[in-house]
């Protein structure tokens, strides 16, 4: 997922800039690479925010901060409202977007 301000980057199917966000889902096959090349590119290329999104229901937020990245929020999934840290209605929002909001367990829905 990308999020742009900049309509005039998108070009036919393709998109030439710098987004504010990228959220990344994470498999076994690329969860390395996310993590690792991925992740280094989009911090040097100027990527605000970076998610991390697991299937197992761990989000990772990263910040910018002064060119390098910053892991400023950690969420594991907890949607069992008898448990002692349910955490599924947990309203999560994108920093430069503070409008665009959402529960925790709608990022996690029909992640696979």
């Amino acid at each position: 997922m990308m999020i742009t301000c900049a309509r005039k980057n998108l070009k036919g199917g393709s998109y030439s800039g710098t987004p504010k966000f990228i959220a990344e889902i994470l498999s076994p096959s690329t969860a390395k690479r996310d993590r690792g090349m991925k992740m280094a590119i989009y911090e040097k290329a100027g990527v605000e925010e970076y998610w991390l999104i697991s299937p197992e229901g761990h989000l990772e937020i990263y910040y910018l901060e002064d060119g390098r990245y910053h892991l400023e929020e950690n969420y594991i999934l907890q949607d069992d409202a008898e448990q002692a840290y349910y955490n599924a209605d947990t309203e999560i929002h994108l920093r430069d977007f503070p409008h665009i909001r959402m529960a925790l367990w709608e990022i996690f829905e029909g992640v696979e």
